[in-house]
């Protein structure tokens, strides 16, 4: 995350009162919120807390909040694995920009339950690699980089219904 200071929210109960950071105040609620890049860390945090949600209550939906640049292929695909396997709906909703590997992320959301708000950006766009390296290394990243649109392609169909 970036170097800004993340808010906490107090609780009055007869009990006293409780403050939690503003993350896991929105996980009681069911609502995982990416705000950065996806990243490994970012991926590996979003899917612990699918996990930890889907153990707790399986059937009842969870709300992922996308606001993000986008991020790496791998971290997103570890996402989406994860959004597949738990059996948790997972309804989407973009707020502010869901671009590249964060509009995939929005798509595999719930049927019906994918919503951008108002003034939400969405974009698509071609992979990219560095383009650096020997004639042979080269080659080899264009193979990856069709293999990846592929994936990506075929991801984005099947929650779609668009080729």
């Amino acid at each position: 995350m970036s170097s800004y200071t993340i808010p906490y929210v107090v609780e009055r109960t007869p009990a006293g009162e409780r403050s939690f950071d503003i993350y896991s105040r929105l996980l009681q609620e069911r609502i995982i919120f990416v705000g950065t890049d996806i990243d490994d860390g970012v991926a590996n945090v979003v899917m612990a807390q699918l996990l930890h949600l889907a153990d707790v209550a399986p059937e009842q939906e969870v709300s992922l909040y996308v606001n993000s640049p986008g991020g790496s292929f791998t971290a997103l695909m570890a996402v989406y694995d994860t959004m597949q396997f738990v059996p948790t709906p997972v309804a989407t909703y973009c707020l502010g920009q869901a671009a590249s590997a964060a509009a995939v992320l929005l798509a595999a959301g719930e049927p019906g339950r994918r919503f951008a708000l108002r003034h939400a950006r969405v974009l698509l766009h071609q992979p990219s690699a560095g383009g650096q390296g020997t004639v042979s290394d080269l080659a080899l990243q264009a193979v990856e980089l069709l293999r990846v649109r592929s994936q990506v392609e075929e991801v984005l169909s099947r929650h779609t219904g668009r080729s």
